[in-house]
């Protein structure tokens, strides 16, 4: 919830994402932070639940900088 508080309020910045056919959060985290076991970071911050897979055309907002989410959830 703090996470997506931080999102919502302008605190965490992010960038925008649009999944394609057989993505998943964990490949998607892997790109992006080099570590596929932080996808709950960008499930967090997209307020999509707990689900490794998504549908295609779902809208990601992945913070674009960890240490912002470091200052939120400790």
């Amino acid at each position: 919830a703090a996470i997506r508080r931080g999102v919502k309020g302008g605190g965490i910045p992010v960038i925008s994402y649009v999944t394609s056919d057989a993505e998943r959060l964990d490949t998607i985290a892997g790109r992006k932070y080099g570590n596929g076991k932080l996808w709950w970071v960008i499930a967090a911050a997209s307020d999509i639940g707990w689900a490794l897979q998504v549908p295609p055309g779902t809208r990601l907002l992945i913070p674009s900088n960890l240490n912002d989410i470091a200052k939120v959830v400790g």
